[in-house]
């Protein structure tokens, strides 16, 4: 036997021996390189946290998360700050009580039709200014110029009946001064002519309220104001016991304002419309930056709210500019007085921490103080201080947020 099958095991046998170390080899290579791509990964998001961390922030050349060196609050050890500075005066201030008020019309009426009947035409724009007694709407005079017309036909029959009975009544008292007839006729007759002037009494009223019903076919304004949006249109059948009415009709021009005061400034406030009758009011918008009129104190209520311990006050004012309108809530400032030689900053100069208000006084060495001080009046964009500065000294007023006690700063 020839030994070719022995040749042949070998190669059989040899084959998957080689193939097995060769796919080790493989996974091994493909493991090292994810493993050394994470590490290089790891390393530059490491290398490139640590730069941002490490930059400078500032003058002072530290990092972002070192405060001793220009991050955060400027310091000592740092460049100076760049603020804002202004001058501690001595001024004087408006003694003012702030409350929220409404605005509340001096007038204001619903016009209605005071007959039935349809409505021809109106003769107004919506938001109009109209005079009292000028003409609005019209409603159809047809049935009532109907109604008058058989009106005054009565009345001219009563009236002839009274005038024939008038004569016989001449006649008859003429017959009885020559005793022709009896007296009682005469009487009877004059009775009748009573009789007549009564009838014809009646029916002079009637035809009077038939022309006034008529008249109502004309609808006026009844004040002089501003109109609203028209409840009918033309058209339509209007009633004289329409809820809406037609159009309603406010007066703009003089307004007033109703405001509640605490009972504690009342005695203040009747004190000083005792002393000036002509008090001061301002009316400003809901961000009180913007006035919305000028006015003064005309009434106060008679008694006191004791659900809220309140005094209603009234203010009128004039709204020639429309600003002011009717159920709007503004903020009402009352000008009580005037206090004199108050220190006087912008309110931005004074902070306030844990520690209560301060503020920041730059020195002569250009750093900063922390100085407690205690607040008096506020009139807009001032502050009374009542005590803690001195008039001629230097407040941070803009960039104190940045400062800390000693810090160097620089005044822009």
């Amino acid at each position: 036997m020839s030994s070719p099958q022995l040749d042949e095991k070998p190669a059989l046998i040899g084959t998957p021996a080689l193939a097995k170390p060769r796919g080790k080899l493989v996974r091994w290579t493909v493991g090292a390189v994810v493993l050394a791509a994470a590490a290089g990964g790891g390393y530059y998001y490491y290398s490139t946290t640590q730069s941002a961390a490490g930059a400078p922030a500032g003058p002072g050349g530290g990092t972002a998360t070192d405060g001793k060196k220009g991050g955060g609050r400027f310091g000592a050890g740092g460049g100076p700050a760049p603020v804002v500075a202004t001058l501690v005066r001595t001024e004087s201030m408006d003694l003012r009580l702030a409350a929220l008020g409404n605005v509340v019309p001096r007038n204001s009426v619903v016009v209605r039709s005071r007959v039935d009947g349809p409505l021809l035409r109106l003769h107004f724009k919506e938001g109009q200014q109209v005079k009292a007694g000028q003409l609005l709407a019209e409603i159809d005079p047809l049935p009532l110029q109907a109604s008058m017309a058989q009106m005054n036909g009565q009345f001219a029959r009563d009236a002839a009946q009274l005038q024939n009975a008038q004569i016989d009544l001449d006649r008859y008292k003429g017959l009885l001064a020559t005793d022709s007839i009896a007296r009682q006729q005469v009487d009877t007759q004059e009775a009748a002519v009573r009789q007549y002037q009564g009838v014809v009494a009646a029916n002079r009223g009637l035809v009077d309220a038939a022309r006034l019903q008529l008249s109502y076919t004309r609808i006026t304004a009844p004040i002089s104001g501003q109109v609203g949006l028209r409840q009918v249109d033309p058209g339509n059948i209007v009633r004289a016991s329409d809820a809406n009415g037609l159009v309603s009709i406010t007066q703009m021009d003089p307004i007033t304002v109703v405001f509640a005061v605490p009972e504690a400034q009342v005695a203040t406030v009747i004190k000083r419309m005792r002393e000036d009758a002509s008090v001061p009011v301002e009316a400003w918008d809901s961000t009180q930056k913007i006035r919305l009129g000028t006015g003064k104190l005309i009434s106060t209520d008679n008694q006191i709210d004791v659900a809220t311990g309140t005094l209603k006050l009234k203010a009128e004012f004039s709204n020639t500019d429309g600003l002011l309108f009717p159920n709007q809530f503004v903020n009402v400032r009352v000008l009580l007085g005037q206090e004199t030689d108050l220190v006087v900053v912008p309110v931005p100069a004074v902070q306030r921490g844990s520690q209560g208000t301060f503020a920041y006084v730059v020195k002569a060495d250009s750093t900063v103080t922390m100085r407690p001080v205690k607040t008096g009046l506020v009139d807009g964009e001032r502050i009374a201080i009542a005590s803690g500065l001195a008039a001629g000294e230097r407040v941070v007023i803009d960039g104190a947020d940045k400062l800390r006690e000693g810090a160097k700063v620089e005044v822009i």
